[in-house]
């Protein structure tokens, strides 16, 4: 019990320092590293336990911000700036309902499951799998964010949504603001991690699990393994979706840049330094690779992607296993993990 207190103390005071420590920008930025890290729980749910690496992920994500940044927009301008820029001298009828929050906040789920399910039901009941599911999913990332930057009038095309007065009463940029979206960042970032930490250690976990290792197998003993992979996909997209409404509050913008493979890409390398199918690992590899992304590029701008290239090829060659699957054959790694999930339970 003694040991429990000690380490929820530890975790409580490390989420709580940054409010103090950091400057208002700062903190900002470690509230966008926590959606980042949101994404890559969700992917990894994919790719790390059902063995099924998605390249379009940063559509899901998109959906959820655009849901969210409609919403903003409509309480900053009735027709927004972009649509009388393009001609729109009404505001369309799909827009209309996302000036209500409870609407806005269930399209940051539905929409995102509902391409999943669009994706997902034909591509898996047709026997769809490892590389081939890869390449549809940037073919449809590639179509979606073309059909974003084409509809100007509708999307703001490749600018995007900006141009936020405030949500929850405070204007862009209040303390107060980042504050609550931090707070609200560390809350859904621990509700995603337990979840998914749920998820895994089920008997549809163990399911997911054995598809990854066993598909074949799995289906001679009876299991209709194509139903457990569009249910995670629909969870890992539904993830997505609400890390990316909660992105756009916190960065002020969301655009068709990132619905990009590019982007989508980014999350699978997150989660390959981290530690593939591990439930921290997809967690460090968010923080640890943005930080580094955002200290080299402000310093050395002209030499972070070759930085980052180098981390992909060493989380490739070198530690395969990722920086947590790798620590975790350390004994006393593995002693402080155990500990860890002791506390959680």
């Amino acid at each position: 019990m003694k040991q429990k207190t000690i380490y929820t103390i530890i975790i409580s005071i490390l989420i709580v320092l940054p409010v103090f420590l950091l400057s208002d920008f700062r903190l900002s930025i470690l509230s966008k590293f926590l959606v980042f890290a949101m994404v890559a729980i969700a992917v990894n749910l994919l790719w790390g336990y059902a063995g099924i690496l998605s390249l379009g992920h940063g559509v899901y994500f998109a959906l959820g911000g655009y849901a969210m940044a409609m919403y903003m927009k409509l309480q900053t301008q009735p027709i927004p700036d972009f649509m009388e820029w393009s001609g729109v001298e009404t505001l369309p009828w799909f827009w209309k309902p996302f000036q209500y929050l409870p609407f806005a906040l269930a399209m940051t789920i539905i929409l995102p499951v509902i391409l999943a399910l669009l994706v997902g039901i034909p591509l898996f009941r047709s026997g769809t799998k490892g590389v081939y599911f890869t390449i549809i999913s940037q073919a449809i990332a590639l179509i979606i964010s073309i059909l974003f930057v084409g509809q100007q009038g509708f999307t703001g095309g490749s600018n995007g949504i900006t141009g936020f007065n405030g949500l929850f009463g405070y204007p862009m940029g209040d303390p107060t603001l980042t504050k609550i979206l931090y707070g609200m960042a560390v809350v859904i970032l621990i509700a995603m991690y337990f979840l998914s930490k749920f998820m895994v250690s089920t008997h549809g976990g163990v399911i997911i699990q054995a598809i990854r290792d066993r598909e074949t197998r799995l289906r001679f003993l009876g299991y209709r393994t194509d139903s457990f992979k569009i249910l995670t996909l629909a969870t890992s997209a539904a993830m997505c979706g609400v890390a990316g409404a909660l992105f756009v509050p916190i960065v002020g913008i969301i655009s068709p840049s990132t619905m990009s493979i590019l982007m989508s890409t980014e999350f699978v390398i997150w989660i390959a330094i981290g530690g593939r199918a591990t439930l921290l690992g997809p967690i460090i590899g968010a923080l640890v690779i943005n930080y580094a992304k955002t200290g080299f590029s402000e310093s050395l701008p002209e030499y972070w992607w070759y930085f980052y290239g180098f981390l992909f090829i060493a989380a490739t060659l070198i530690i395969p296993k990722g920086l947590v699957g790798t620590l975790g054959e350390k004994k006393w790694f593995k002693s402080v993990l155990i500990k860890l999930n002791t506390t959680n339970e």
